[in-house]
């Protein structure tokens, strides 16, 4: 499962090993234990990754090969490429602009986006 959580400081994402549903219901004891709200839904995220990665090929054909709709990609310019996943936004309120989002994808296409989100991450930070 992917997670990427999304703080006032930018977006990380990582790999998660816990289940969809385990992540979710350790959300929600989280809540009820600490006295939080917690809001829940089903939508998804978007993040930008470099079009010249050379794995992003890989993943294109991961993405059409397992025909899911989970997963989108969208050229934007020569530089980049904007990746849509499906998954469930877990915040405090429903108009949280801090919270985290999860999505579950085949081992592969997560092991893909990671190892293509780790590349852009440091070539970001190079170019900074």
């Amino acid at each position: 499962m992917l997670k990427l959580t999304y703080t006032e400081h930018g977006l990380r994402l990582e790999r998660v090993a816990t289940s969809l549903e385990g992540l979710i219901a350790q959300r929600v004891v989280l809540a009820i234990r600490t006295g939080q709200r917690l809001h829940i839904e089903p939508g998804q995220a978007s993040f930008l990754l470099r079009a010249d990665a050379p794995s992003l090929t890989q993943l294109q054909r991961m993405v059409r090969m397992e025909q899911t709709l989970i997963v989108t990609i969208t050229p934007l310019d020569d530089g980049f490429v904007e990746v849509t996943v499906r998954g469930s936004w877990i915040a405090e309120t429903i108009a949280a602009h801090e919270g985290i989002f999860i999505t579950a994808l085949s081992d592969m296409s997560e092991f893909l986006l990671m190892q293509l989100w780790e590349a852009t991450q440091s070539q970001m930070s190079f170019l900074a």
